[in-house]
């Protein structure tokens, strides 16, 4: 195969590179750099792609290989600062970008181009740039602030394993460049953009960010805080946290639009998981029965795909919990699957909270709130886990602490899918904590949020059961028997794991005050 750029011909079967005509003597392994970086120029070249194609392989240091690289410039009379044929892509790998044709022996049909090797596999986590946040301030000693913010959020981003985030070095160096972020895109193989800006006065501070869709250019979600600047790091924090909790469910979002639009034949195991995410979301046991199918097709594409793994196991114990699955044909299934999920990739938040959801469910306590904790070490933004922690943490009867992490929650992610759930647990630490009229107030606005969530209705109904509010306890009844038409006290007594027997007999007599048998 020959190629024609500029006014050279590189020559794959006489292996030859000539200018004008005139041959060019390379070294073998700088002529199959070349030839490589020629016939991939539609895509990214990794430096794991050229050490396999190039040096089979073998380990090889940066310096050879950036010494090959440069031969190979210097050769079609390139050089690492125009970077005008073969430009690097910092942390990332290398693209030949000239204008080439393929050329065809005399005679004989231009060859059909084979497809462009990709860089990854379909099903691979999307990838995510931070950009250094713009500092709008009359203040140019303000850029710490700036770029100590943009930092936070790439490194709390870095924790949900699901996603690829890029390197500071790679995504700072457009700092203070104009640059669109479909460029950003080409240039990093990234799909999602944050960008953001900082403007600070007195001792005011209003941070602006967004989400982009660099494929598109569209806005996926933006924000901004308002903050007085008491405490500079607390503040720092507080921003942080909340643009990394606003920012992962609407990457879930996306993702999950992308995936249905394609035709269902065309489906990888990651479009499956979108999929099944969202619809596990959705908190109904019809949609988790669909999230369950999605999940196990994902799984037959990639039997150790430990994501799909973890929320597989997640859904079948969130059923349990709310009286949609038999425990007992559940908890084996699901066990099954968390177990193997934190197996095969034992640093991601997802299985470890999958895992904890079965130890909740099985009556083993301190170890669901082991394996909570572990998973908020490994993604304090987790705001799905933080509820979680809080519920268990309720039922071993440490009911402040759990008040605490649905607040937390709550406080995290205003905007979560989930919000309703939050309410709902810390309308149940302060049912155990006999404050009923907080309970109430916060089981109704998490039916304000979802008018079918199980759980708050069931608060409801034992909060207002104690207060003698006997209409409020009727109505919320009513609705329990709508969302979970098995409910009954002897499934409330042998289904739900008090570590305290008192703490059960508390709900019970709230549920019989109300009008359950």
């Amino acid at each position: 195969m020959r190629f024609r750029f500029e006014n050279h011909e590189l020559d794959g079967e006489l292996r030859e590179l000539t200018r004008d005509g005139v041959r060019i003597p390379l070294q073998p392994q700088v002529f199959d750099l070349l030839l490589f970086l020629v016939e991939q120029r539609d895509r990214l070249v990794s430096k794991d792609d050229l050490i396999g194609k190039v040096w089979g392989n073998r380990a090889i240091s940066d310096s050879a290989l950036n010494s090959r690289i440069n031969a190979a410039r210097a050769a079609i009379g390139d050089d690492g600062k125009t970077q005008r044929a073969i430009r690097t892509i910092p942390r990332k790998g290398f693209r030949f970008v000239a204008e080439c044709e393929e050329v065809s022996p005399a005679g004989q049909p231009a060859p059909v181009r084979p497809d462009p090797v990709r860089a990854a596999a379909a099903s691979d986590r999307p990838a995510i740039a931070v950009m250094a946040f713009n500092n709008m301030s009359d203040d140019p000693d303000q850029d710490y602030f700036c770029d100590g913010i943009s930092e936070d959020i790439l490194t709390a981003l870095s924790k949900v394993r699901w996603f690829l985030v890029i390197a500071r070095n790679s995504s700072f160096t457009y700092k203070g460049r104009s640059v669109h972020i479909r460029q950003v895109a080409e240039e990093l193989g990234v799909r999602y953009v944050v960008e953001g800006s900082v403007r600070k006065a007195g001792g005011r501070v209003r941070i602006t960010a967004q989400l982009n869709d660099a494929t598109t250019g569209s806005h996926l979600w933006a924000e901004h805080y308002d903050r007085d600047l008491v405490d500079v790091f607390a503040v720092q924090d507080e921003i942080t946290n909340s643009i990394v909790a606003a920012i992962e469910p609407q990457i879930y979002a996306a993702e999950n639009f992308r995936a249905r639009r394609k035709p269902p034949a065309s489906l990888d195991a990651w479009d499956l998981l979108m999929r099944g995410l969202s619809h596990y979301w959705r908190v109904t046991r019809e949609d988790h029965v669909v999230a369950q199918a999605l999940l196990q097709k994902a799984i037959g594409i990639d039997p150790n795909y430990g994501q799909a793994l973890a929320v597989l196991a997640a859904s079948h114990m969130f059923g349990v919990h709310l009286g949609w699955a038999d425990l007992a044909t559940a908890a084996p299934i699901a066990e099954r699957a968390a177990a193997q999920a934190v197996q095969l990739d034992h640093e991601d938040a997802w299985s470890h909270a999958a895992l904890g959801s079965v130890y909740f469910s099985t009556r083993r306590l301190a170890d669901a709130l082991s394996e909570f904790e572990t998973a908020l070490r490994m993604n304090p933004n987790f705001c799905l886990v933080q509820g979680y922690y809080a519920l268990a943490l309720s039922y071993a009867g440490r009911t402040e602490d759990s008040f605490e992490a649905a607040q937390r929650a709550i406080r995290l992610s205003p905007r979560d899918p989930s919000l309703a759930i939050y309410y709902g647990i810390a309308a149940y630490a302060r049912f155990m904590t006999r404050q009923y009229d907080e309970a109430i107030a916060l089981a109704r606005e998490a039916i304000r949020h979802r008018g079918d969530l199980t759980g708050a209705y069931r608060v409801l109904a034992v909060s207002a059961g104690m207060t003698g509010d006997g209409e409020t306890a009727a109505v919320a009844l009513t609705e329990l028997r709508r969302t979970q038409p098995n409910i009954s006290l002897a499934w409330i007594a042998t289904q739900l794991p008090w570590r305290s027997e008192e703490d059960r007999d508390h709900y019970l007599e709230g549920f019989r005050r109300a009008g359950l048998t």
